[in-house]
């Protein structure tokens, strides 16, 4: 017991050192753990590390899944429904259908049936990990909205995919329209089971006397019941977790009122995600030498063959499906065009090179059986386990590499004619105060004229809402917006900085309470927070 939790509490360490480190040769976690992963695997009296699929599907995936579904914008995703739903149901099924011919014609012995196995593995790009890539690279709204639209249902149509293959491989029966049926009532009941619960918890939240620490603690039970309970059923819990997760992400003012609650439960949330994605991703390269030594019967050359004929191919049928998924759908239906902006060449070539593929994957051909029903081994497993980690190494770290070098000489342009990310914000500012402050005049009035506080309140917001307005009308001058901010935000910073050093001062005098200084002091972190917060 002591070694082995000595054994995550160094691998714990090693994961914050790495990260640390990859930010420091500005390299993405993800790529940066699984290439650091591989490495250590192969250093002498390494102890040999085996990941149980159980425990990614149980321990993992629901957490990672609604963090993923809290920030997504439900009026974004619903804009885009047919790129995200052409992705993540189409191409999957797609991708699942040419692996599944192309590994039977290619690989001597592979049935059509394993084929769709190996298909719906590897289909599902990595959320975590285009997130991650893409993170602090300036590309179209548009395209990071389909992307993490797709991540979030892909995984529950690949996996149905991949349960239906691997049923008709153990048991010997597979009916298309069956699976068809199916394919639909486990879905859509996942659904089903995701909202009832997430009704559940809204209720809790909302109406009983809960605190901070417990709406964090519950915000993290939440997607476990949702994806157990549906699993239970033989249901997707990934569409529970996925659609649960939405509804309270769209409900969150309801139920998160307080500003420390909604605080705490951010600062939970990205502490347990950080922890959960980079153990994942180390935990990648070090299968490697265990899936190796399955390698018994096939050669080193014919292995390494296949995994990368597959790998090229997976890159290239994303690609290919990206470009009449765009644009025929725009040459059939006029008000297809009407409504969007035309997505142009750049946009969905990003979108196609972003599918790199992650710990879903590998979860998946871990999962498969040691034997048949009938006591036989399972067939060519070792030979799908090394083609999925090879798929998995070959698009996260090819791709995840050379994507933003691609964003960066294609010089991707926003096509969407919104309003800035600034624009929106001072804009949002300015109605929030505007409404505060009608309030104050039409409830308060009488009460500002004897309490000098109340009308210093009012002046105070007057002068707000007056800043507000110059910002705005400042950001008419597009040159000059992106630099202005940027002084304004290290002006706010620096200052920020030395009112912390007079606190710091002040509690050396021994003057006030640590209590009171910590009070300013929080409340210096939550002005910061206001210019600095970002998803991750």
């Amino acid at each position: 017991m002591h070694h082995s939790l000595l054994l995550i509490i160094s691998l714990l360490f090693v994961i914050f050192m790495l990260v640390m480190l990859g930010q420091k040769f500005k390299i993405s976690s993800p790529i940066f753990l699984v290439l650091a992963g591989l490495a250590i695997s192969f250093l002498p009296n390494i102890p040999q590390i085996e990941i149980n699929p159980e425990l990614i599907f149980l321990i993992f995936l629901p957490p990672l899944l609604y963090e993923a579904a809290w920030y997504t914008s439900w009026n974004d995703f619903w804009k885009w429904k047919r790129p995200i739903a052409l992705l993540a149901f189409g191409l999957v099924l797609f991708t699942s259908v040419i692996i599944a011919y192309a590994s039977q014609a290619m690989i001597p012995g592979f049935t059509l049936a394993l084929g769709f196995l190996l298909g719906g593995i590897i289909s599902p790009p990595d959320a975590v990990a285009a997130a991650s890539v893409l993170k602090g690279i300036k590309i179209p709204k548009r395209v990071i909205t389909i992307l993490e639209g797709e991540s979030l249902i892909n995984d529950a149509s690949s996996l149905i995919v991949f349960r239906f293959a691997l049923a008709a491989i153990v048991t010997g029966q597979f009916s298309l329209q069956v699976a068809v049926g199916n394919f639909f009532l486990v879905a859509g009941m996942g659904i089903v089971v995701g909202l009832a619960i997430a009704h559940i918890a809204y209720v809790i939240h909302r109406f009983l006397p809960t605190t901070p620490s417990i709406d964090a603690a519950l915000t993290l039970l939440s997607p476990y019941f949702m994806y157990i309970i549906a699993e239970q059923f033989h249901f997707s819990g990934v569409m529970a977790v996925v659609s649960g997760g939405l509804f309270l992400s769209y409900r969150s003012h309801e139920i998160l009122t307080h500003g420390s609650t909604r605080l705490q439960t951010i600062g939970v949330w990205n502490t347990v995600v950080f922890v959960l994605n980079g153990l994942v991703f180390i935990l990648i390269g070090l299968e490697l030498p265990t899936i190796i030594k399955g390698l018994k019967e096939y050669s080193i050359a014919e292995t390494v063959t296949y995994a990368l004929i597959i790998s090229t191919l997976t890159i290239a049928i994303r690609i290919l499906w990206i470009y009449p998924a765009a644009f025929i759908p725009r040459w059939l239906f006029k008000s297809i065009r009407e409504k969007e902006p035309n997505p142009g060449i750049k946009n969905p070539f990003i979108i196609g090179w972003a599918g790199m593929r992650g710990v879903i994957s590998l979860a998946s051909a871990l999962s498969i059986p040691l034997y048949l029903n009938n006591g036989e081994p399972f067939p060519h497993r070792n030979l799908i386990l090394f083609t999925t980690f090879t798929v998995i190494l070959v698009t996260l770290v090819f791709q995840g590499l050379t994507l933003p070098l691609i964003v960066k000489w294609l010089k991707v342009e926003e096509i969407d004619k919104t309003a800035t990310e600034e624009e929106q914000e001072a804009g949002i500012k300015l109605r929030i105060k505007k409404a505060a402050l009608k309030q104050l005049n039409e409830k308060y009035s009488s009460k500002m004229e004897n309490n000098e506080l109340l009308s210093f309140l009012k002046s105070e917001m007057e002068s707000d809402i007056s800043i507000t307005h110059q910002r705005l009308n400042s950001m008419e001058c597009q040159v000059c917006q992106k630099k202005e901010i940027e002084e304004y935000n290290q002006v706010l910073k620096d200052l920020y900085s030395t009112q912390r050093k007079e606190l710091y001062a002040i509690r050396r005098e021994v003057a006030f309470s640590d209590e009171e200084i910590r009070k300013q002091e929080m409340q210096l972190d939550f002005d910061e927070a206001k210019i600095t917060w970002k998803r991750h």
